[in-house]
């Protein structure tokens, strides 16, 4: 069976629902593979990032581990959107206009307005 294999492995997999139909494709995470990075980013460096601020005392393995992963996953973002905006001057060089634009243009960004000055 498919799903059998794919358990481990870190790939998405089929699972059946109550009515045998197959679920939505869902990433496993890899649990035994040894040497697999769950995080890109150095969590020595971001536990050092969340030390700098006074305000925390204490830091949990597990909460710097989902703090590097949204440090991971807001910088993809926020480069595929900027990378959009390279492609319609069609350039496939990221420069800061590109930033600059994709700031402005997702109001998700919004909060970053007037920070790259």
């Amino acid at each position: 069976m498919a799903a059998a294999a794919a358990a481990g492995s870190g790939t998405p997999r089929e699972e059946e629902g109550p009515a045998g139909e197959a679920a939505a494709l869902q990433p496993q995470a890899p649990t035994s593979v040894s040497g697999a990075r769950l995080s890109r980013l150095p969590l020595a460096r971001v536990k050092a990032l969340v030390k700098a601020d006074p305000d925390v005392t204490l830091a949990g393995q597990e909460a710097i581990f989902i703090l590097a992963r949204a440090a991971e996953l807001f910088v993809e973002t926020i480069a595929k959107d900027a990378y959009c905006c390279a492609q319609q001057g069609k350039r496939k060089t990221l420069q800061r206009r590109d930033l600059d634009n994709a700031i402005e243009a997702v109001d998700e960004f919004a909060f970053l307005e007037g920070t790259l000055d």
